[in-house]
């Protein structure tokens, strides 16, 4: 009995040195933000203007920041406004095209605009052609179906001046001025159609997320932590927060954050971390992960005869971040093209992180939403199964399909990001696929995460605004906030939907700051039919 009583006392002591080593250090913050992505980057910019006197601390466990999602090679660096991606405007069953998310995303884009264009008149983010440059946004099809749909796309998109500017062609000719890659040595048989939207861009948020962070860096109250882990987080009684925070260079040299509020923008591993905290809201949830990997060629032979976006339809059955599309790129001075993605699948949840992330991930409260959605997603499931068996000559030969004479020694396979897809619990069906971005937010809005994927780092400046306005509800109600948000935002509290006028001004003024060349043309008259005169080229 004397053995284990001693036994059991040098387990307490030992386990009391190792939490003593841990929290070595103590600190209060009032905010803590773990991850360093874009959305934190971009939460903590708001902040260091509207709050300039708050201590805020970003604790992320790589050695810099922006090297998961945010990373230029890890997405696809859209500039999401659905002016290419046929997912965001779903066919009804009358055959009609619902436009409504459609117009939600790309509003949501111009805030991000005037987002950066205010941190580049601030001089919080220079040389923007770093970071964002003007790049076509096309969809292309092909077969009578495919050309149906994209032409009755064009039509309802029309119809929303957000959207004024974009070109319809079935003309081969025309098509091949657009897209030479995509067009030569296609079968001429081939029925095919394509829109073209000058307006696109090509984002690296790799490179928005770093001049941000190295931006707050400066400020007296901000500090960044690399190589720095959050073991565990537990509410105090006074409804602030202790986080354990492991140093991985030093863990003899851990530390304890006592933080007022909490964003947890930590990618695929915000989910686990929100678990840690015990609120309620996040047994609702459950995570699905899914990766990517991209062909890609640097043959400056070919990288300059492709200067667009250019977005597919997916396979039935695939998540609408494995639309296929054959991009033009700008990363780190360097120009290529990217052609994917192709599914990948791995239990892990970053990618840098462990096999085990999804099975510490499940609960008693969210397994069987998990399987519900496995059960009810037949189709999703048979299609990241074929995608694991696809071969490099399977890879090569849907290539080949957006661009028929590619060489396959051009074209390398490089692993992009991880990504979870949020799997929510529904009373009704058990389970259900929630295939975007949600922010959770514990019910007095202390702690608060950022769950899903795409369209994510596009939707960064208006994700954190939402997310303010549910965890700073009467700083948001104040006449300070408010107008710095206005200066920040000119249309904050607008809709540019129901304004043309304004729209267009504002997205004139952005393309000046950023340096693009994709101004808004006058609106023209919205026709219910497709004119032989909007059929380019015909």
């Amino acid at each position: 009995m004397r053995k284990t009583a001693s036994l059991l006392a040098l387990c307490m002591n030992t386990l009391g040195m190792t939490k003593q080593a841990v929290a070595k250090e103590k600190k209060d913050v009032d905010v803590l933000l773990i991850g360093g992505g874009i959305m934190s980057a971009t939460l903590g910019t708001y902040l260091q203007e509207l709050e300039p006197d708050w201590h805020i601390e970003m604790v992320e466990r790589l050695d810099s920041v922006a090297q998961e999602s945010s990373n230029g090679w890890n997405n696809a660096g859209t500039g999401h406004a659905a002016l290419a991606e046929m997912n965001y405007t779903a066919e009804k069953e009358d055959g009609s095209i619902d436009i409504s998310k459609a117009i939600a995303i790309n509003e949501s884009f111009h805030i991000s605009r005037q987002f950066w264009a205010h941190q580049v008149r601030k001089g919080t983010l220079s040389e923007p052609k770093r970071f964002i440059n003007s790049t076509p946004h096309m969809s292309f099809v092909w077969g009578d179906d495919n050309v149906t749909f994209l032409r009755k796309r064009y039509q309802a998109l029309q119809k929303s001046p957000l959207f004024q500017g974009m070109e319809y062609s079935e003309d081969r000719q025309q098509i091949a001025k657009w897209l030479p890659l995509v067009m030569e040595g296609r079968d001429p048989q081939q029925k095919v159609a394509a829109t073209y939207m000058p307006m696109g861009t090509d984002v690296n948020f790799g490179e928005i997320t770093h001049q941000l962070v190295a931006a707050l860096v400066k400020k007296p109250n901000f500090t960044l932590q690399t190589r720095h882990e959050v073991r565990d987080i537990t509410r105090n009684d006074d409804g602030s927060w202790t986080v354990t925070v492991a140093d991985l260079n030093h863990p003899e040299a851990g530390k304890t954050i006592r933080a007022q509020h909490i964003f947890i923008g930590a990618g695929g591993a915000a989910l686990p971390l929100l678990q840690k905290s015990g609120i309620p809201e996040a047994k609702n949830y459950a995570g699905f992960p899914v990766g990517g990997s991209f062909l890609v060629t640097e043959n400056p032979d070919v990288v300059r005869r492709h200067l667009a976006k250019v977005y597919g339809k997916a396979s039935v059955g695939a998540p609408p971040m494995s639309v296929p599309h054959l991009d033009a790129r700008q990363l780190d001075g360097k120009h290529a093209l990217l052609f994917g993605p192709f599914a990948t699948f791995s239990t892990k949840y970053l990618k840098s992180g462990s096999l085990w992330d999804m099975f510490g991930s499940i609960t008693a409260t969210n397994f069987m939403p998990m399987v519900h959605v496995g059960l009810d997603n037949f189709n999703l499931v048979k299609y990241l199964v074929g995608q694991v068996m696809l071969t490099d000559n399977d890879r090569y030969k849907a290539l080949k399909e957006y661009f028929p004479g590619a060489k396959k020694e051009d074209w390398r396979l490089e692993i992009a990001g991880q990504r979870v897809q949020i799997i929510k619990k529904d009373a009704e069906k058990g389970g259900v696929l929630r295939l975007g971005t949600e922010v959770v937010t514990s019910q007095d809005g202390t702690i608060s995460a950022l769950l899903g994927a795409s369209p994510g780092a596009s939707t960064a400046a208006p994700i954190m605004l939402s997310l303010m306005q549910k965890v700073f509800k009467d700083k948001m109600a104040s006449a300070s906030w408010q107008a710095k948000l206005r200066e920040m935002l000119p249309s904050y509290q607008q809709t540019p939907e129901g304004n043309a006028s304004a729209d267009q001004q504002e997205r004139v003024e952005t393309s000046r700051i950023l340096q693009l060349n994709d101004a808004s043309p006058t609106p023209a008259a919205a026709n219910d039919e497709v004119s032989e005169s909007a059929v380019v080229g015909k």
